[in-house]
């Protein structure tokens, strides 16, 4: 991707055809460009109505509203613009053909964040957070993507990463100043707040994935025997014919899914082969998949139809997996038998429609706890993950160093990994706090 020194353009607003059309422009000549499309710059963020004429002909382009942002006060930092036009193809095709002529060119995917963040508008994760709000689905995405946006991780994350320059700082300090006149037990305060920002971070990596859970949307497997039901209960919960039903046991050969929003948690539902013994190749690799499934998911439904008793896969799978939902099927059809001590079901009918808001509400529910509705900030990204346990082991380095030397390049590793979350870390962070906090040389 290109440097800050040219100036970009690139459709605002969505696909496809619309009533309006916004290109935003960012970069040096942004003034200029306006300027010559316009016939005149207008005054700063106030909407103004041009007409926008070809800078080699004079020909009319449209009649267009023009806003123009100066740095740093913009989305990027720089000098910054947008032109409202009408949504015609042929409106877009001649300005930004006459763009192109005035200087500009096309920006690359993500080019306009880029900016914003080199510019200091927005570091790594609030970068991030505007293409998750962006991509967000359902309500719970946009309101994590809108708190990761409006900076609550990089807070959390700039205050450790601000604990860590601090005990490397007095880490330095204790070896490089150690004839000055400086604190004594520097080296074991830098080692003990090493331990609690270790611990601290530690524990807010064991939180089960749950931000990335709720980015990418929870995993759910629908287990269960052949003509158990589980293709109709599938295509009940989703509100169409997703999944081919039939008598015939053994129809479903390869895992199908949909995409289902629970209460606000975005999952994968998928179908899956009838656990049994295979009578053929593709069934037997349906089957194998639909084992694959039970152990990836993170919710299980181990359905059984209501004629019957569950099966003995079914009962061993709601033994490996005792966070399985059991769902009993065809209830319509049928007195439930006696369950197995342990096994309360929902009941549901898909021809009905018996049990099903009762199901969506515990799948719901589910949900909400996995992906930790309640909880932030939150991890999003398997990225951020990384970055932290990379630090909690360099810090645990530094603690067992057994010279303060080495202690002191672990606590540089840490506060490297940590900066790297929010792309904001620097040796001048290090030396302010050695000479603000110790004023050594006065």
């Amino acid at each position: 991707m290109s440097d800050t020194q040219h100036t970009i353009f690139a459709k605002a607003s969505g696909a496809g055809q619309a009533a309006v059309a916004v290109i935003r422009l960012s970069g040096p000549h942004t003034d200029k460009v306006i300027a010559r499309l316009a016939g005149r710059l207008p005054a700063p963020r106030v909407a103004t109505l041009r007409r926008l004429r070809c800078p080699d002909t004079g020909e009319t382009l449209d009649q267009a509203l023009v806003l123009w942002f100066p740095a740093p006060r913009s989305y990027t930092g720089g000098d910054a613009g947008e032109l409202h036009l009408h949504g015609g193809a042929a409106v877009l095709a001649g300005v930004s053909a006459a763009l192109v002529a005035l200087g500009c060119r096309p920006a690359e995917p993500g080019e306009f964040t880029r900016r914003a963040f080199l510019h200091g508008k927005l570091d790594l994760t609030q970068a991030e957070a505007i293409g998750d709000l962006v991509a967000a689905e359902t309500a719970a995405q946009r309101r994590q993507a809108l708190r990761q946006a409006d900076g609550a991780l990089s807070r959390l994350c700039e205050g450790w990463t601000g604990r860590a320059t601090r005990l490397l700082a007095h880490q330095e300090a204790a070896i490089e100043f150690e004839m000055d006149d400086l604190p004594t037990g520097l080296d074991a305060r830098a080692r003990s707040e090493a331990t609690l920002l270790r611990q601290e971070i530690a524990r807010h990596l064991d939180d089960g994935g749950r931000g990335e859970k709720l980015r990418e949307g929870l995993s759910i497997a629908i287990l269960g025997a052949p003509n158990a039901g589980k293709s109709s209960l599938l295509n009940a919960l989703v509100g169409r014919d997703a999944a081919i039903v039939s008598a015939r046991p053994g129809t479903t050969r390869d895992v199908v899914e949909c995409r289902l929003d629970l209460g606000g948690v975005p999952a994968v539902l998928a179908d899956t082969a009838g656990l049994r013994r295979a009578s053929d190749d593709i069934e037997q690799e349906g089957v194998r998949r639909a084992r694959a499934r039970a152990g990836s998911a993170d919710l299980v439904l181990a359905v059984f139809p209501a004629d019957t008793v569950p099966d003995e896969e079914t009962l061993s799978l709601l033994k490996a997996r005792p966070d399985a939902l059991p769902v009993m099927t065809k209830c319509d059809l049928a007195a439930p038998p006696v369950m197995p001590d342990g096994v309360r079901p929902l009941r549901t009918s898909a021809r009905t429609g018996a049990g099903l808001a009762e199901l969506r509400a515990a799948l719901a529910a589910a949900a909400a706890t996995r992906a930790g509705l309640a909880e932030a900030p939150l991890l999003t990204r398997s990225r951020h993950r990384a970055a932290l346990v990379e630090a909690v082991a360099l810090l645990a380095e530094g603690e067992a160093a057994a010279l303060p030397e080495l202690a002191a390049e672990a606590y540089r590793g840490a506060v490297l990994a940590l900066g790297r979350l929010t792309g904001r870390v620097g040796v001048e962070d290090v030396l302010d706090i050695v000479f603000e906090d110790f004023c050594i040389g006065k």
